[in-house]
């Protein structure tokens, strides 16, 4: 595996416990490396479904994926404030210039009131049922709810909103100046293209 660089564009995709590609996005910029996990920032990025549908994300957003944690977390910069979606889900792996993790249904929602939720605990149910979660994956999986959520109300640095703020800043600073080096490419391709430079 190639060395992971700041600013490097990887592609995510999120699997379901038998294999399937459940979730596809089309970029995550690396914005930080740390001893065990990985920041990634992105806006407006295509996704795609398992379906074939496809939309894109309405704003910024910041995502931590952990090399050890059976949970991922994206911090969303939406216009009402800081709302957090966070996963249950395998710890990632990168193949192929892409981040993948498998996913296990049980979500965290954090609103920007502090209020927090619990999502699809029957989508957990059902899947654990027809895809035959072993005992000791059921335990991983919900030992892992309890951490996430001790690690938010314990306020880890994952959840500051300040810090999250500072991410999405930078990653925005890093779309320009790669938009800016591509305009000067492309300047200089046709420039030559036009014989008004000579090599």
């Amino acid at each position: 595996m190639k060395q992971i660089c700041i600013g490097d564009k990887y592609q995510i995709q999120c699997y379901k416990h038998n294999g399937k590609v459940h979730r596809a996005w089309d970029e995550a910029v690396v914005l930080a490396i740390e001893k065990d996990y990985i920041v990634f920032g992105n806006d407006r990025t295509q996704v795609i479904e398992s379906s074939g549908n496809y939309w894109r994300t309405k704003e910024p957003a910041v995502m931590y994926f952990f090399k050890n944690k059976w949970f991922n977390i994206i911090a969303q910069m939406k216009k009402d404030g800081v709302y957090y979606y966070c996963n249950i889900a395998s710890p990632f792996i990168i193949e192929e210039n892409t981040v993948k993790y498998i996913d296990y249904d049980l979500d965290l929602r954090i609103f920007p009131s502090g209020e927090y939720k619990v999502l699809d605990r029957l989508e957990y149910k059902y899947h654990k049922k027809i895809m035959n979660y072993p005992p000791e994956l059921d335990k991983v999986i919900n030992n892992a709810l309890d951490e996430l959520i001790k690690c938010y109300i314990d306020g880890e640095k994952y959840f500051s909103n300040y810090k999250n703020l500072e991410y999405s800043k930078k990653y925005k600073e890093e779309k320009a100046e790669k938009e800016i080096k591509l305009k000067k490419v492309e300047k200089r391709y046709w420039l030559k293209r036009s014989n008004l430079i000579y090599y």
